[in-house]
């Protein structure tokens, strides 16, 4: 009887067993799959969910008393508003989302305020960034911090003079726990004109490298540089919960992937040792009529290798099915990015067989070193 004949009925005559055998195989390739596939979105939505706890590095002239800058919260010394595109269009700069701000305490409507002029974000080679982190400010526009609209009744869309000049309010803001709260934000030209310093400002904001080993001490280098009137600062709180995390995610997927193909390996290994134990009778007869070991090993690993080629066709089927259903539910910001990857189903069905029969191949070795005297002479 040929092997091919041989394996169908084997196949026929232990079901279960094969069945059992090709779930394994299918939930190893289909979780793996899976993750694969919704990989790209998952990176993606890590760096967003990590860049929108906001900017990490500050930069504002080097002559600034730090003591004063925390306790105002802004510089009194300044520096020229060119020097954000000196730095966006510095490619060995570590850095990026740069935004440039002149931030000034004034007196209106007989209150003390925070008046915050910003440019609209930056990227490398000075071009504007679409997914800005910080507010976009048209020119002659103004968004108001909570306490300030509150307690003036302001609304969005109202009209108001800020300092001799007439603005309209485009969104009164949330309630933050911060100084955002008694701040009036502005077009960086509008409050360069209102506070008389055209072409000035007074801090930049980045969003510097997420990467251990290379943070602030190696842009700062950089940036001196560049511009040696000025001095770096680092949110470290920010900047170490976005490595941590992002390293917390890489371990994790370096992790999750050998860990199921290890259980779905030995899941198959199991099942191919019983399938062993329960035809030594058989095995037995085959090498007593003349069956080489060749023959019997090329039998046991065939079904192993057929196990492994239907759960890597069924698995690539499963893991893209279930990304594509479920991915987008859990990345939402980057759901896009989640289609499927047909590559992957190559790979699934070159590698599948592979591993199956590697995680047979010592009941097999078992199979073929059996006496068929012994076996025979037990029974």
């Amino acid at each position: 009887m040929s092997i091919a004949r041989l394996l169908v009925r084997e196949i026929l005559h232990r079901k279960l067993n094969f069945l059992l055998g090709t779930l394994a195989a299918t939930l190893a390739v289909g979780l793996i799959v899976s993750a694969l596939t919704m990989s790209a979105a998952a990176d993606l939505e890590i760096k967003r969910l990590m860049r929108n706890m906001g900017f990490n590095l500050v930069i504002v002239p080097k002559d600034t008393n730090m003591e004063d800058f925390w306790a105002k919260d802004f510089a009194e010394s300044d520096m020229p508003e060119e020097y954000v595109r000196t730095l966006s269009g510095s490619p060995e700069i570590q850095a990026e989302h740069y935004v440039a701000i002149l931030k000034k305490r004034v007196k209106w409507n007989d209150r003390q305020i925070l008046l915050c002029g910003l440019l609209p974000e930056i990227g490398n080679a000075g071009k504007a960034r679409k997914d800005a982190m910080g507010y976009i400010i048209e020119c002659g526009t103004v968004y108001i911090g909570f306490e300030i609209a509150r307690n003036l009744g302001l609304k969005s869309g109202q009209r108001i003079e800020l300092l001799g000049r007439e603005m309209e309010i485009v969104r009164c803001l949330g309630e933050s726990g911060s100084k955002d709260d008694i701040t009036i934000f502005a077009h960086l030209h509008d409050a360069q004109e209102i506070l008389g310093m055209k072409g000035r400002i007074n801090e930049i904001k980045a969003l510097g490298c997420l990467c251990f080993g290379k943070r602030v001490g190696t842009i700062r280098e950089d940036i001196a540089r560049k511009l040696p009137d000025t001095r770096v600062t680092e949110f470290e709180s920010i900047a170490i919960a976005r490595a941590e995390t992002r390293a917390m995610m890489e371990k994790y997927a370096a992790f999750f992937a050998p860990l199921v193909l290890i259980v779905c390996a030995a899941w198959i290994g199991v099942l191919a040792l019983l399938n062993v134990r329960e035809r030594r009778v058989e095995i037995g007869v085959l090498r007593a009529i003349g069956s080489g070991t060749g023959r019997i090993a090329v039998l046991f690993l065939g079904k192993a290798a057929l196990i492994g080629a239907l759960g890597g066709a069924l698995g690539f089927a499963l893991g893209t099915g279930l990304a594509l259903r479920y991915g987008p539910e859990i990345f939402r910001l980057t759901a896009a990015k989640i289609t499927p990857i047909y590559d992957l189903l190559w790979w699934s069905l070159a590698a599948s067989p592979f591993v199956a029969a590697l995680s047979s191949a010592i009941p097999t070795m078992i199979a073929v070193t059996q006496d068929p005297a012994a076996t025979l002479t037990e029974q």
